[in-house]
């Protein structure tokens, strides 16, 4: 068994559902299929790839499909999922940061017009700079910061009000700065953001703190500190609060279906991914990529997601980000 990858999407499909505004009505012997709405080898493409493995490899499903449809900020795959109502071999991977873009003006649909079905993952973010850095400590980062706003210029992997950003903006805002006043180059994903820290194009970074395990293992990337209520195992470096700054800020990671589902098709997805967050397959990939279990399904995951669109909406307006 394996996990079939997509290069390419048929726009057949999408176009008709766009036309037409019907019911899609799957095949029963169709593959599951997992839509990534952000370029191969991010977090949610990762994610998505990680999922569908899992699937295979524990016996839950013959065949898990992953393809990738960007474009839009993530919003695109959001428009062809509501346009899929109805089926149920459909599931879109996503997250905060599609929550950001939704709430920005670029999408034509809302995130609430989908079937949440689970929280999967949390993941803290890092402060990183490169190797060679002058700044050994979140402290010394901050001092200069706090001397020179717009000269020191920091990168994010995510799009303006994904979370690498909100989570720049919000430090900002805990150690005095405006978010006026900071610099910051946006690159899209984490292998353009990881060579704009290596080439010194940007003083620091705000990235998961699992994207670049490797890189931080390799002694390429110091991390000075991460964003999460904990420290994060195998990486040397104090939470916020540690370094003396209130604020807590966590990525994560879940799954969507088209809107329509009956309650039995909604009901058979919940059971399967509840069956494979407790399988040996699962566990290791929790570990091995450095994800905090943040399990919530169904209605919880529902009352989180409303919750979380008003928070992210709430921060997203009070920075003019918001249509």
């Amino acid at each position: 068994m394996r996990s079939r990858v997509i290069a390419t999407v048929s726009l057949l499909p999408l176009l008709a559902a766009l036309l037409g505004g019907c019911t899609v009505e799957p095949k029963r012997d169709e593959p599951l299929r997992l839509m990534v709405p952000t370029p191969a080898g991010g977090g949610y493409d990762v994610t998505a790839r990680t999922i569908a493995l899992a699937l295979e490899e524990s016996g839950l499903t013959d065949e898990a499909e992953v393809f990738n449809l960007t474009g839009s900020a993530g919003t695109t795959a959001l428009t062809r999922l509501v346009h899929e109502s109805g089926n149920d071999r459909l599931l879109m991977q996503m997250g905060l940061g599609l929550v950001g873009s939704a709430l920005t003006g670029e999408a034509s649909r809302s995130v609430d017009e989908a079937t949440p079905l689970v929280r999967l993952i949390e993941e803290p973010e890092a402060v990183v700079v490169p190797r060679g850095s002058p700044y050994r400590t979140f402290d010394e980062l901050v001092a200069a910061w706090r001397g020179d706003a717009a000269r020191l210029r920091a990168g994010v992997g995510s799009h303006v009000g994904g979370p690498d950003h909100q989570a720049l903006v919000l430090i900002a805002e805990t150690v005095g700065l405006s978010p006026t006043d900071i610099s910051f180059g946006r690159y899209d994903g984490g292998g353009e953001l990881l060579a704009a820290v290596l080439s010194r194009k940007v003083d620091f970074a705000l990235t998961g703190s699992a994207e670049y395990r490797h890189a931080i293992a390799a002694g390429q990337l110091r991390v000075l500190a991460v964003t999460g209520p904990a420290r994060v195992p195998g990486i040397d470096a104090p939470t916020l609060r540690e370094a003396g700054h209130d604020l807590e800020v966590v990525n994560w990671r879940g799954l969507l279906a088209p809107p329509d589902l009956t309650p039995r098709q909604r009901a058979d997805l919940l059971t399967l991914l509840d069956r494979l967050r407790a399988t040996p397959q699962w566990r290791h990939a929790l570990r091995s990529n450095g994800w905090t279990d943040a399990y919530l399904s169904g209605d919880a995951f529902a009352h989180f997601l409303t919750t979380e669109n008003a928070r992210v909406g709430t921060l997203l307006t009070r920075l003019g980000l918001t249509a």
